[in-house]
């Protein structure tokens, strides 16, 4: 039975949980015990298309042994909210055994594109020192890897007004993911560097609204696309193959989780399952129990690895041909 009754009373709980403690709670605005797909669902494609027209780089398997780097790795900037947070380690790993990239990680949970903006001069749950365009001076990174739920106002002060799948919601989205693009760029001109690439990294379904997941997507795809930057569909790994955009919390062991058992959750006779959400979270990938410190995810977990694979991928193959 769908009980929308829970929408204000989670909303309350977890904002008098953010006053209390100090940390931020991300999770979609309207649960409901049965998630739905969106119709007419995008149907599988061996590479994926983006969302918004935009062109993502073909996502080789980062496991299948390539060219060795001919040069040192270069650093690799992640920026995102919580589901970056959760997944940090994991990303590092991925990336450290290209030989490629070396990842330094800034995630903050509750947040979102404005609050890493320097020209947001409101409250933002990102402190100074962490915003795109100092750490772009500091860290000096060729690759910035940027993941985003799509946090609304409620949950991050900069969205202030902006409701989630209102106009003004998805205006403000596509305005800060351009600032954002900007400022980086500009960040990285002054201080003498090549720009770098931009990898934005797409969401897996949303359980309670699907066709946001969509058009965040969409924006994403399309910013990656004007400024010819990269779109990693890391969110396509995270639904069934057939249905893109349906939630679920169990989906069939891959081809590289059929070969490493340990992340094939339930294995079976000719494939198994694998768990991508606890019962108790329908949007965070940690199979560990959520606590009021932010941290990484402190176990092994099936979608966090499918997320860190695919952007990898992207990453990898990029700078395979930027180096090569």
């Amino acid at each position: 039975m769908t009980q929308r009754w829970l929408v204000p009373l989670l909303t309350v709980v977890a904002l008098a949980l953010v006053g209390a403690f100090g940390w931020s709670v991300v999770f979609a605005s309207d649960p409901t015990d049965e998630p739905t797909a969106p119709e007419n669902a995008p149907p599988p494609a061996a590479t994926a298309p983006a969302p918004g027209g935009g062109t993502p780089v073909p996502p080789p398997d980062p496991t299948t042994p390539g060219r060795k780097p001919s040069g040192p790795a270069v650093p690799a900037l992640y920026l995102g909210d919580s589901l970056a947070v959760e997944s940090q380690d994991a990303l590092a790993e991925r990336l450290a055994a290209t030989g490629r990239a070396t990842l330094r990680a800034a995630p903050h949970s509750g947040t979102t594109l404005c609050d890493y903006l320097t020209s947001w001069r409101g409250k933002s749950l990102v402190p100074a020192r962490d915003k795109a365009a100092t750490l772009v001076r500091t860290v000096r990174p060729r690759v910035v890897i940027l993941e985003f739920w799509g946090n609304a106002w409620g949950y991050t002060p900069c969205m202030a007004g902006a409701t989630y799948g209102t106009a003004g919601y998805y205006a403000r989205y596509a305005a800060d993911a351009r600032a954002l693009t900007g400022e980086i760029a500009a960040a990285a001109r002054d201080a003498g560097l090549a720009r770098p690439k931009i990898v934005w990294a797409s969401q897996g379904p949303d359980a309670f609204h699907p066709d946001r997941i969509r058009r965040v997507n969409a924006l994403y795809a399309d910013r990656a696309a004007a400024a010819g930057d990269l779109y990693a569909d890391a969110g396509r790994a995270l639904g069934p193959a057939g249905d893109r955009y349906r939630w679920t919390r169990q989906l069939p062991c891959d081809a590289y989780e059929r070969a490493h058992p340990a992340y094939c959750t339930h294995p079976a006779p000719g494939g198994g399952t694998t768990d991508l959400h606890r019962t108790d979270d329908a949007l965070h990938f940690c199979l560990a129990p959520t606590t009021t410190t932010p941290r990484p995810c402190p176990v092994r977990s099936p979608g966090i690895d499918r997320f860190a694979r695919a952007v990898t991928a992207t990453v990898d193959g990029w700078l395979r041909g930027a180096t090569g």
